[in-house]
Parts: structure tokens; sequence; C-alpha cells
């Protein structure tokens, strides 16, 4: 059975902040908010928990996870950016956005695109998020919360509770949080190009059908 954490959106609760990253910690698989859906997340170095991730999404090896950053600290150390992208990545973030960028040695196999070497981070605009990830001191592995059946994450932490209590450790409630998909930007040929659009805003950027 999960516990359940109710969480302030604007001014979270330390001692529950410290609660959650605790659970992540001891290798536990989370439900927690992002600025764009809730998400399920793990420790990075947790195999087991990638499993458990990939079970209850019914995924297969092949599916790409993200690393969620708390800011553009951890960046170099999982990714190859260079000043331009340096910059590029400094006027997106915080923000809804997923940046597929090559991956650093300190990216385990698993994590990377098989072909591309590559490895997706985000720096999400949510205060809770935030707040576990610098309790954390590290990156977590996330995946939106998409079930098998379903065509959206879901919204209401309730539901998450109510569908997903037997296989997650912790919920992390701050509220219904309508999914918008994030905007993915990859780096191909040392320019970026947005592969899809979705909540984050960057109009300046190519598109991949080049409009």
């Amino acid at each position: 059975m999960s516990q359940y954490l109710t969480i302030h959106p604007q001014n979270p609760q330390q001692r529950l902040i410290k609660q959650a990253a605790d659970i992540v910690r001891r290798g536990g698989v989370i439900a927690y908010p992002t600025d764009s859906s809730y998400a399920l997340a793990c420790h990075l170095g947790d195999k087991q928990a990638l499993e458990r991730i990939r079970q209850i999404r019914r995924i297969d090896d092949k599916h790409n996870f993200t690393l969620m950053c708390r800011d553009l600290t951890d960046i170099a150390t999982y990714a190859q950016v260079n000043n331009d992208t340096y910059r590029l990545l400094k006027s997106l973030t915080p923000g809804a956005f997923t940046f597929v960028l090559k991956a650093t040695k300190e990216v385990p196999r698993r994590l990377q695109h098989p072909k591309r070497k590559t490895v997706g981070i985000r720096v999400p605009d949510n205060l809770v998020a935030q707040k576990i990830l610098e309790e954390l001191g590290e990156p977590m592995l996330t995946s939106t919360l998409i079930l098998p059946d379903d065509s959206e994450a879901i919204a209401d932490p309730y539901d998450i509770q109510a569908r997903l209590e037997r296989v997650l450790d912790l919920v992390v409630d701050v509220g219904v949080i309508p999914y918008q998909p994030t905007t993915m930007i990859v780096w191909d040929n040392d320019f970026p190009e947005v592969v899809r659009e979705g909540k984050g805003e960057a109009d300046f950027i190519t598109r991949k059908d080049g409009e």
C-alpha cells in the first residue's frame, strides 16, 4: 500500500519533501507532480525500481526514460552540452520541455537510446518537484504517468492512489494537474529541432516539418 502525502504547491512542507526524497533514495517508486502532468519516478541507479515503472506502464526496454534535474548544474554531468546549447537550455528552463541530447559516459547504457546514444533531460517548473530533487541531491529517473489503456496522464492524485496504491510506494498530492505534454527538442547535427509541440513555447526553433 502506498503512502499519500498532501504537499502545498506554493509552500511545500519540508518534512514531507524530505520524506518523499527518502522514499526515492531507498528504492521506492513515486507518483509526483511536474509542470505538465503527474509522473512516475525512481532513483537513477535503481534497476529494480526502473523495472517496476516499466511493469506499471507496460513498456519495453526500448522506451526512453527522462532524467528530471533540479537545474542546469546536473545537465553537464549527463549530457554533452556546448556553449550554444547551454545558452538555449538556460533560456528555456525551468519549463515544460524535454531535451534530447547526446549522453555522457555517466549515463548507464540502459537509459540511453540504443542507436543514437542520447538521453532525455528535463528541468521542471514545479516547486514541489524542484524541492524533492533538491533534497535528493541528484536527478530522478522519470516517466509520464500514462497507463496502458489511457491516452493521457492521470490528472487527479486521488485517482492515482485508487488505481496504483498496490504498486507505488508514494503518491504526492498537489491537486489536479491537467495533462499537457512537454515540448520535445532534439539536438541533431548540432542544431535544435522541435519534434513534438506541447506546453513549452519555443517558436524561434525550427519544427520537424520545416515550418
